[in-house]
């Protein structure tokens, strides 16, 4: 390790890096857990895969990670999309999975199987999903980068979209995700310092369908991986520091085929009337402390009431106004927290915009 026990030494580990693999493969296993959080093992392949169907399944302790209990442990990963590895380089990969019981069903965890069948149901609609992911990164001592001990910086103003020493914080970190991103594949559109100082935000989007859940869950991987490199902690609380702060949300912008043509304003604006009609529904699975983040201030709705209008940031939901002016587009959903599921978030959309399946019979 080097010196600061929170950060690998580069240098050593360069000559390990660069060693031949002689035709293996290292797959790395990533999977959401029991507390929402990312869990990730590596498997070594003998060759690259083709596709994802030559990748095998796995399994792993599923009550090491709040998952399954001891007496009946064993929980299965199942790949269900794979990226290039920015890390490892290579033929090297990221491969996001499902987890499964060993009775063939969803560990109850597994949120992402339901969204999967409702995007499959109503693929004629062409749901395109962009979410817009905040964090706040914190020191190993878990405050935030730039905050003095004990105090508090400048009041917010100078730090969103900011540059210059004092205004923006570990840029270093978000340059190297970006750029990670890019490299993996993941549809990484854009990224931007936040309103508080040491938050930040990306993009990942337009994609559609489950492709949108998949990619935002490695791209956090990534970004918990490449932090780790810099001894940074990454937060997705919904409000990380009490006071006169932004909170931190994953808003989400939803654009039905319909919804993109001629007229498709009254498609937006029937999406309005449903999503008010759900909004205790959709509350419950938009994050957890997602309440201290939604109080009427800060860019937020009140937690309680749905409400949406044109170019309000106050709102539930918004509507670009250069949408509303063309008649056409798409709304953007604030109301999820940070750390929310994004399967989650885009399944329970779907099923309020075209309805709920039946249940499946294993």
């Amino acid at each position: 390790m080097a010196d600061n026990v929170f950060t690998s030494n580069t240098v050593n580990l360069a000559k390990y890096m660069k060693l031949e693999q002689k035709g293996k493969v290292l797959a790395e296993y990533i999977w959401i857990d029991g507390t929402n959080g990312l869990r990730n093992k590596t498997k070594t392949l003998s060759k690259k895969p083709a596709s994802i169907d030559d990748l095998p399944e796995w399994n792993f302790d599923g009550s090491s990670t709040g998952q399954a209990p001891g007496d009946n442990s064993d929980v299965y990963i199942r790949p269900v999309a794979m990226y290039a590895d920015p890390i490892r380089l290579g033929d090297n990969i990221l491969v996001m999975c499902e987890t499964w019981d060993p009775d063939g069903t969803p560990n109850k965890f597994n949120y992402r199987h339901d969204a999967a069948r409702l995007m499959e149901a109503n693929k004629e609609h062409k749901i395109w999903f962009g979410l817009e992911q905040e964090y706040t990164l914190l020191g190993p001592d878990g405050y935030p980068y730039g905050w003095p001990k004990g105090g508090f910086p400048a009041p917010q103003g100078p730090y969103y979209c900011g540059v210059g020493t004092g205004r923006v914080f570990c840029r270093d970190i978000v340059e190297a995700h970006h750029k990670a991103c890019m490299y993996a594949g993941i549809e990484i559109s854009g990224t931007n310092a936040e309103v508080m100082p040491a938050q930040w935000e990306y993009q990942v989007g337009p994609c559609e369908g489950i492709n949108l859940g998949d990619q935002l869950w490695v791209s956090r991987w990534l970004l918990h991986r490449i932090s780790e490199e810099f001894g940074a902690k990454v937060s997705f609380q919904p409000k990380p520091m009490p006071g006169d702060w932004n909170g931190t949300g994953l808003h989400t912008n939803v654009s039905s085929g319909e919804m993109r043509e001629e007229g498709g304003m009254k498609h937006i604006e029937a999406a309005m009337k449903k999503l008010e009609e759900r909004h205790v529904d959709h509350m419950k699975v938009y994050g957890e402390g997602n309440e201290l983040r939604m109080t009427g201030a800060h860019e937020t709705s009140s937690v309680d009431k749905f409400t949406w209008g044109v170019a309000n940031r106050g709102s539930s939901v918004r509507i670009p106004r250069q949408c509303a002016k063309e008649g056409k587009g798409y709304f953007e959903d604030r109301r999820p927290a940070s750390n929310a599921d994004p399967y989650q978030i885009t399944g329970i959309i779907v099923e309020t915009m075209y309805g709920a399946l039946p249940a499946e019979k294993f």
